[in-house]
């Protein structure tokens, strides 16, 4: 059943992206990479069984920053990802601040969720810098990777890039991520198995997003382009 959930999500997360895009131009897509970020975040809390592995389930919502960052490169230029990556990195670090900030308050006689604030917000250091630091480095070389192969290309192929420097990227920051998060905890065989299971399931998002992000363009060669000339 999980695995009907998950195509639910991959089209309710990548509709909405686009909905956002076609409502607010790029500030949509800034918009939707904050709240990814965070939601990312909060969703990584709950683990979840697909395809008969143990898997953190906000895996969707960092993909779809992905998806984000190759269609702010695709439609607008790759600075302008450049700058939606910044802008995700710079929502984590405000969700990692103000919610320890929260943790921290002596809750009220009336208070009922404070246990739960508690034991969703407790992180990890080492976690959440690993964390933070390989969301930046991966979708970075995504933004730049995208544009290298569009430049090498001629501007063809826009499955080709979107794929190579989406699961390339994602994948590459999976394997990293354990390595920093858990190198002497977990057996370097125990991190590369948790990284082959991620990495399954983001190939399998990876490979979704495509049409989204044709569609994307399709509405930017039709409205876009005088918002953009506009702006």
């Amino acid at each position: 059943m999980n695995e009907l959930y998950l195509i639910l999500e991959i089209v309710a997360a990548f509709l909405l992206l686009l909905v956002a895009k076609k409502a607010f131009g790029k500030v949509g897509i800034y918009a939707w990479i904050a709240m990814a970020t965070v939601f990312a975040n909060i969703f990584e809390a709950k683990n979840m069984t697909l395809f008969g592995l143990n898997l953190a389930a906000g895996h969707v919502m960092f993909s779809s920053i992905f998806l984000a960052t190759d269609i702010l490169t695709e439609c607008y230029g790759k600075e302008f990802a450049k700058k939606g990556v910044w802008l995700g990195l710079f929502a984590d670090i405000c969700l990692i601040v103000l919610s320890q900030i929260c943790r921290i308050y002596d809750p009220s006689g009336l208070d009922t969720a404070d246990p739960a604030i508690q034991r969703l917000f407790t992180m990890s250091l080492r976690i959440t810098a690993a964390s933070a630091v390989m969301y930046f480095i991966s979708n970075w070389c995504d933004v730049l990777l995208f544009s290298k192969i569009k430049e090498l290309t001629g501007g063809k192929y826009l499955w080709l890039r979107n794929n190579v420097s989406t699961i390339l990227c994602n994948c590459l920051e999976n394997f990293l991520f354990y390595i920093l998060a858990f190198l002497g905890t977990f057996t370097i065989g125990q991190i590369m198995s948790m990284g082959l299971a991620t990495c399954l399931l983001e190939c399998i998002i990876g490979l979704c997003d495509t049409p989204f992000l044709y569609l994307a363009k399709s509405h930017f060669r039709h409205g876009d382009e005088v918002a953009r000339n506009n702006e």
